[in-house]
């Protein structure tokens, strides 16, 4: 049964029609599985209007209560990462409050905060962190310790009541921060720490709080160091040693006195090696968002000389990991489906990573994307018998390439066969 029709303007708080409409449009657009109504987008959208009306309706009476979150263990190295993946229509409700604390924000954040902001991208922070690299000799490479499942609850919610007088605003939040866990298993679990990574809410209250955490922080205590924080990913550029170490001694105390606790090995102090800085430390890399920065053959193109260049390009830990989602396609074994098909579904993805990873040092890829092409010509194969002959089959890769040459998005960059024969 629809609930009764009532003015906006009888309502206890103040917030409109449009906001639930807009923010329902940035669910869609950013997909995502159910939650624990197991009810999917489309099942949503079948009764929209009315989605949408009981998700505002409660939202302005004060009498909307969270379900539980998913849990989803998704591996990583070293063990597994929780996601905590809302309902749709409770990430509806998450956004509108998201999107209300979005302006205020931007108003007050660092500009060496890259997370989850407009105009603001991860390859921003990468593209800084490199030129700061160059002029600073040592980086204190930061990992906070399980950060969304420790944050604490009552300094979340201070930093929020700091930047609002909508006393809904801060009503939603405290619910949702306390909405138990579901666990594969069915059971609930309560929750007194954190924010669950994946929902809706929780890069903006993640920001908000390392905000007065560690970048206000960092500017009151430590004004002449630089800094780039992606949420709780952050890397600190000093001058010399000493002062590497003071000011990681320095964090890990303001990371006590929030809650926090950096990660006693992930957290490091790096010697930035190259041509013009030759010497000797225990660590000389660190990765930042995907890309790990260390030494890199590189040509000066004034003099044409070779030299060392402090620099990114796609982490080991990321190759290894799109490596795996590559043979997981088993894409030799669709064949059934012909060129097109394929190009259709793996150019997406494939262009993604190029996007991504293809901004610094791009010929770290090319082996990862050449491994496509022997998956292409396995597929080849298996499909067509006739080119189960090495040199037919070179033959007929030849003559794609030169017919078809924008088929597939990866053969812009790596299009030879030469090494793609040995995975054969």
């Amino acid at each position: 049964m629809d609930e009764p029709q009532r003015s906006e303007s009888t309502k206890s708080f103040d917030i409109s029609k449009r906001e639930v409409w807009r923010a329902y449009q940035k669910v869609k657009d950013n997909k995502g599985a159910p939650g624990v109504d197991k009810v999917s987008l489309e099942e949503f959208e079948k009764d929209l209007k009315n989605q949408l009306y009981r998700i505002w309706n409660r939202m302005s009476s004060g009498s909307y209560f969270p379900p539980p979150v998913k849990a989803v263990l998704i591996p990583k190295k070293g063990g597994v990462r929780t996601l905590g993946i809302p309902t749709i229509a409770d990430r509806v409700a998450q956004t509108v409050v998201a999107e209300r604390l979005g302006p205020r924000m931007e108003e007050i954040f660092h500009d060496d905060s890259y997370g989850y902001r407009p105009r603001r991208s991860a390859i921003d922070a990468v593209r800084v962190c490199r030129q700061r690299c160059w002029d600073h000799d040592w980086v204190i490479d930061l990992d906070v310790a399980k950060f969304f499942d420790t944050c604490p609850h009552d300094l979340i919610l201070k930093a929020v009541e700091a930047n609002t007088d909508q006393k809904w605003i801060l009503l939603y939040v405290q619910r949702w921060l306390v909405a138990p866990m579901q666990l594969p298993d069915g059971s609930l679990q309560a929750r007194d720490r954190g924010t669950p990574q994946g929902s809706a809410v929780s890069p903006c209250l993640a920001n908000l709080f390392l905000h007065y955490a560690f970048d206000a922080w960092m500017a009151r205590t430590w004004p002449s160091v630089a800094f780039e924080r992606y949420v709780d990913d952050a890397v600190v550029h000093c001058s010399s040693q000493r002062q590497a170490v003071l000011v990681l001694a320095s964090i890990a105390e303001r990371m006590a006195e929030v809650g926090l606790k950096l990660h006693p090995t992930k957290t490091k102090v790096v010697y930035c090696r190259d041509s013009n800085r030759r010497g000797e430390h225990d660590n000389i890399s660190f990765d930042f968002l995907g890309y790990t920065f260390r030494a890199r053959a590189a040509v000066n193109k004034r003099t044409n000389t070779e030299f060392s260049s402090f620099a990114p390009a796609i982490s080991r830990d990321k190759l290894i990991d799109k490596g795996r989602e590559l043979r997981s396609w088993r894409m030799h074994r669709h064949v059934n489906d012909d060129l097109a098909d394929l190009a259709e579904w793996i150019n997406p993805i494939v262009r993604g990573w190029m996007t991504y990873w293809g901004h610094f040092h791009r010929a770290q890829m090319y082996g990862l994307l050449q491994r496509i092409n022997a998956y292409l010509m396995r597929w080849a194969c298996k499909k067509y018998r006739r080119l189960r002959s090495r040199k037919r089959l070179q033959v007929w890769w030849a003559d794609l390439v030169a017919r078809a040459p924008n088929l597939f998005a990866h053969w812009a960059w790596v299009r030879d066969c030469g090494l793609a024969f040995a995975g054969r």
